[in-house]
């Protein structure tokens, strides 16, 4: 296996022990919600004025899901719409009093897995950060360029 696949494989399984160490404290404290829900929940509570195609950006889904997936957010009185008074075309949505409170659960769980993993992140360097952060951001933008070569639009699906 060459260098490049060993990367790949490695933050593959990196991410699948975080998920599956993760989900079992998920599924405990939000239990009736889907990872989907709590990460919308968690995008609108970070991020004033979300909107479908803010949300679809983010989570590299399509417009008519995302809609789908605020309406039901909606109907379970997590999250409400709302419009400017300067304009009346784009909805626009925010956090219920409910809403924040499972944004507030999930901040903890995060918190709580930050500490659970903070003696690995105390012994790396600045140097050590510095180096990942930037092979994280050059992959991230060759992999935006790939998807933009698709001609895909996740906006308008």
């Amino acid at each position: 296996m060459n260098k490049e696949e060993q990367v790949i494989m490695g933050f593959r399984d990196l991410f699948n022990k975080m998920v599956w160490l993760n989900k079992f404290k998920m599924e405990e404290s939000l239990k009736g919600y889907k990872s989907s829900e709590v990460h919308c929940i968690e995008y609108i509570g970070r991020n004033l004025d979300s909107n479908v195609t803010k949300l679809a950006e983010s989570f590299y889904m399509t417009r008519g899901a995302i809609s789908k997936l605020t309406k039901k957010l909606i109907e379970k009185g997590l999250i409400e719409s709302y419009q400017k008074p300067d304009n009346k075309k784009e909805i626009y949505f925010r956090l219920t009093e409910q809403g924040k409170v499972i944004y507030k659960i999930h901040a903890e769980l995060h918190k709580e897995f930050q500490e659970r993993d903070k003696d690995v992140f105390e012994q790396v360097t600045e140097e050590q950060f510095d180096s990942m952060l930037r092979f994280v951001e050059k992959y991230s933008r060759h992999l935006d360029a790939e998807i933009k070569k698709l001609g895909v639009d996740i906006q308008s699906e």
